[in-house]
């Protein structure tokens, strides 16, 4: 007696959104332009990290006068300056993060979580009809 053929176990079907993520970016405009954006509230950090304009430029591989710019456009942009500079001293001059750049940071950071997870949830909503 033959047996039946052996059928091939089909496998589960996919989820539709399998391999599909929605993505996103947030910034936030100003008058003059981008006020803060992903890019620059990393510069803040590395400013509040080194206590320099030109060491936190070299970690993140910019130009000193790039990273100048960036901190000159927030700070006119700002109700209250972001960054401030240091007099010189024993140590020499240096940068710091005022009050205000430090909330502009967290104020950021708090952004972009929950645009990471509204993105997260409409990425489990999607559905492709065939």
């Amino acid at each position: 007696m033959r047996k039946p053929p052996r059928r091939k176990k089909q496998a589960e079907p996919r989820p539709l959104t399998d391999g599909y993520h929605c993505r996103g970016r947030a910034w936030i405009e100003g008058s003059d332009g981008t006020f803060l954006g992903y890019g620059r509230v990393v510069l803040l950090e590395r400013i509040r990290e080194f206590g320099s304009i030109s060491k936190a430029a070299r970690a993140m591989e910019m130009s000193y006068k790039h990273a100048w710019d960036l901190i000159d456009s927030m700070n006119r942009q700002a109700r209250s300056p972001l960054v401030e500079k240091i007099s010189g001293g024993r140590g020499g001059g240096g940068t710091r993060l005022t009050e205000a750049g430090e909330r502009a940071i967290d104020s950021f950071w708090t952004l972009h979580a929950r645009l990471e997870k509204f993105l997260a949830e409409e990425t489990e909503k999607l559905e492709f009809q065939p």
